[in-house]
């Protein structure tokens, strides 16, 4: 067999002990594949894993976690100049892996390996926050962003994604929600939001449909805000219905602007941003992925 170009595997630390891992790189390794393999441990690893990735030239850098492991490794690649870049491929192995699952990755270890080695590559989208922040998934703000920030981590270890629904309900007597004035080409709304979903992606917050419609390679953001005094019902009727809900507001936009009284914190992919403004913009074909057949993302 030919010699192979090389994969990086950037692995969160928490995934480092996962033995069908541990199997499938042997298996791939077995049969000629050249994958190295380097573990974060701290805030920056994974950058400097991507610049060692593009000395070794590396042909691809696996992101080994969840969506912020994700996150991170996105983002450090989106700064790599194009002819440079590596071809991202993700290995689902967080609590929720929104982005995962809503692009279709495979959850067994090997299938999920095999196609961000070998899987076909995609031009995808990113989204960038105030000039020096991204998100490749979905940024969201007011409730569902307090939960997903403050569950447990012993709930998260338990239940997965379940957690986060599960611990909303257990909050829903300190709901309030976050006064604010959102506005992008040809889109103007004021008012006090409950939630607020900009997505790239469709999910978060462990299985939450907030922007079912998104898709990650339009050059379009999709926006959703919740403005129903019952969060709880809306929710419920976004999850369980195709019908369109008229307590929440939806847009495509290639960029937005919101200002708010207060302090809001958005949740970029598990990573939070607080402060009273934010800038959002798509960054079209900002990245490579490789994505499996008839993803459902992809236009």
């Amino acid at each position: 067999m030919e010699k192979q170009p090389l994969t990086l595997l950037i692995l969160n630390g928490k995934g480092a002990g996962n033995e069908e891992l541990r199997t499938a790189i042997t298996t791939l390794r077995d049969e000629g594949f050249d994958v190295a393999v380097r573990v974060t441990w701290e805030k920056g690893d994974g950058e400097r894993y991507v610049r060692e990735a593009i000395r070794l030239g590396a042909e691809t850098v696996v992101a080994g976690g969840g969506d912020g492991t994700i996150n991170e490794i996105a983002t450090a690649l989106a700064a790599i100049e194009t002819s440079q870049r590596p071809v991202l491929g993700i290995l689902p192995l967080g609590t929720a892996n929104d982005f995962a699952t809503s692009v279709g990755i495979p959850t067994e270890m090997e299938p999920a390996l095999r196609l961000a080695v070998q899987g076909k590559a995609h031009v995808i989208d990113l989204a960038r926050v105030n000039q020096d922040r991204y998100f490749i998934n979905m940024a969201t703000g007011g409730f569902g962003t307090r939960i997903t920030t403050e569950t447990p981590e012993k709930l998260k270890s338990a239940l997965g994604g379940v957690s986060y629904f599960i611990h909303g309900l257990m909050r829903m007597d300190t709901l309030k929600p976050d006064s604010c004035e959102i506005t992008g080409p040809s889109f103007h709304w004021q008012g006090d939001a409950l939630a607020i979903g900009v997505g790239n992606g469709r999910q978060a917050g462990g299985g939450q449909r907030l922007c079912p419609s998104a898709l990650i390679n339009d050059g379009l953001l999709d926006i959703s805000i919740v403005t129903a005094q019952e969060l709880l019902p809306t929710l419920l009727h976004s999850l369980t219905s195709n019908d369109e809900n008229p307590n929440i507001v939806t847009a495509k936009l290639t960029s937005l602007h919101i200002v708010s009284p207060n302090e809001m914190t958005f949740n970029l992919d598990g990573e939070p941003l607080s402060g009273r403004e934010f800038q959002i913009e798509v960054m079209p074909e900002a990245l490579s992925c490789r994505l499996p057949p008839q993803c459902a993302l992809l236009a």
